[in-house]
């Protein structure tokens, strides 16, 4: 298959994914909440959105223009999917198909059905691809591996798949950089980075640096058009578990009725959390985000620190890659 032939079948796929009616998507937000009751129709819609933005044919012909696609001997990769996000893994899978290898999947119990239902579409519309895509349980005769997990997951990864090619991503999480210029719609956008999957993303905010005397009710206030997250069972367990934890502990908080800030020099907070951290100086912030940035995956706001505006987080470009790896140069530049 030529390149243009694939960049032109994930452009109709994105077609079909931005024309899809609400009936098909509340179907297909049923299904995969019977898995995972985290993935609320609301959850769903917003990642289906967010992939089918990028797939676009001229989107896919510009990411592509910087790479020689041409003279790729095709090899077989294995992808290990995460599942804390609805289609957390199809970035990787579309890297992989893009670069014209074959891809050997182990989905997550967490999201099998979203990824089935993009590869039955795509090979709806290209059939050539059923060749290049399985489905496996166990991982056997790949040439290179990608595989996402938790920090425990990455030391299996790597003590069982160091011997090949890999790329193997471990927990990040994403922060926000205020400085007491944001507006009340600032902060609200702000809150569909903290909000969105409920937290579970790598691109989710889950701590706020802000300057020293900052008053965090300016955060909270804005905050409260998200009240209804609390609404769903699971975060209102772990709202619930987290406050009573503070309480007794004698921690101090601050809580608007579904979510709580804390101040913690920590980067990952619990579901229904939210850390905070004062700065000093600009000189003092840029040391603390150089200290962490491996663990960073985005950095939110409007100073010249951050690199994503608010409200963006989980609307990255198709070429805005996952820990700042190049995925389709390295799968260009496979021996």
């Amino acid at each position: 298959m030529k390149v243009e032939e694939r960049l032109n079948a994930f452009g109709e796929l994105g077609r079909m994914l931005r024309e899809m009616g609400d009936d098909a998507l509340q179907s297909l937000a049923w299904k995969t909440r019977n898995e995972n009751s985290w993935f609320t129709e609301d959850s769903v819609r917003m990642a289906v959105s967010g992939i089918a933005k990028f797939l676009s044919v001229e989107s896919l012909r510009r990411w592509t223009s910087a790479y020689d696609l041409e003279s790729i001997a095709p090899k077989k990769i294995a992808v290990v999917m995460a599942g804390n996000i609805p289609l957390v893994g199809f970035h990787d899978f579309l890297c992989v198909l893009i670069a014209g290898h074959s891809i050997l999947i182990k989905r997550s119990s967490k999201d099998s059905a979203l990824i089935q239902f993009v590869v039955d579409k795509l090979v709806g519309i290209e059939p050539r691809f059923a060749a290049q895509i399985t489905f496996s349980e166990q991982l056997k005769g790949f040439d290179a591996i990608i595989a996402t997990g938790s920090d425990n997951a990455s030391r299996y990864f790597e003590y069982y798949f160091s011997k090949y090619p890999h790329i193997i991503r471990k927990n990040r999480t994403s922060v926000a950089v205020l400085d007491g210029t944001e507006s009340d719609d600032d902060v609200n956008r702000l809150g569909i980075d903290v909000f969105s999957y409920f937290g579970l993303g790598c691109r989710n905010v889950s701590k706020l640096f802000v300057p020293t005397g900052y008053p965090l009710a300016n955060v909270l206030r804005p905050w409260e058009s998200f009240r209804e997250i609390v609404n769903h069972h699971k975060y209102a367990n772990n709202y619930d578990y987290q406050k009573s934890v503070l309480l007794v502990s004698q921690t101090a908080f601050l809580d608007n009725g579904s979510v709580i800030l804390q101040e913690n020099q920590k980067l990952v907070s619990p579901i229904s959390v939210v850390y905070y951290e004062y700065y000093e100086s600009v000189a003092a912030l840029r040391l603390l985000l150089e200290q962490s940035k491996d663990k960073i995956q985005c950095v939110v706001g409007d100073s010249k620190e951050a690199k994503m505006k608010f409200g963006q987080s989980q609307f990255p470009e198709v070429g805005d890659y996952a820990d700042q790896i190049d995925t389709l140069q390295f799968l260009i530049a496979l021996p």
